[in-house]
């Protein structure tokens, strides 16, 4: 015997309910990267992707190979166009750029990165930087908004006395050593 169908059901609404428990799976249980990728970001190789946040146009975003993303990083591909729209009676006005970050970037936490932004090759983007404006290969970029603030290869030449070769260690064993350095190994500001 068939079950009968409830007044008030329609597979429009079932749909939507499996979708939103579908999202809830993905958010819940797939890597960022993998939701970055589902979503329509082209990503590169030996990427590490810790944010979720790629706007409504997430296939307008290019990342390349080796590039690092933390948490709370959130890309736009759009903005601002409402506002015209009214002002001018364009119904229809709408305008988008893509964001490319090119291989070996690291952009830290809560970063913003906007519309028709190029993060170039070996670039770091600080933590909360509102990046407006394309960054030229090998730049440091921080603040609101972003500006240059130094190259990468001047950054290794002041970090190099803090080098303390305790990548790969296992937690503990990290823990152990970092305690027992003395304090000049340690950056100061």
């Amino acid at each position: 015997m068939v079950a009968p169908i409830r007044e008030g059901w329609s597979f429009k609404g079932a749909c939507q309910t499996m979708r939103f428990f579908l999202n809830i799976y993905r958010r819940l249980f797939w890597s960022a990267e993998r939701h970055a990728r589902h979503v329509g970001v082209r990503i590169g190789k030996n990427c590490a992707i810790a944010t979720r946040s790629f706007g409504s146009e997430p296939y307008l975003i290019e990342i390349g190979d080796n590039v690092q993303m933390t948490d709370g990083v959130r890309f736009y591909c759009h903005g601002g166009a409402r506002t015209l729209r009214i002002k001018f009676n364009e119904p229809r006005f709408d305008f988008f750029g893509k964001v490319i970050v090119k291989d070996n970037a690291y952009i830290g936490n809560c970063a913003l990165i906007m519309p028709g932004v190029t993060i170039g090759k070996d670039c770091i983007v600080g933590a909360g930087a509102v990046v407006t404006k394309s960054v030229p290969d090998g730049k440091v970029v921080a603040g609101n908004p972003a500006k240059i603030i130094g190259s990468v290869d001047d950054l290794y030449s002041r970090m190099l006395k803090f080098n303390v070769n305790s990548k790969g260690m296992d937690p503990q064993k990290k823990r152990e050593y970092l305690l027992s350095l003395p304090n000049d190994k340690f950056i100061t500001k």
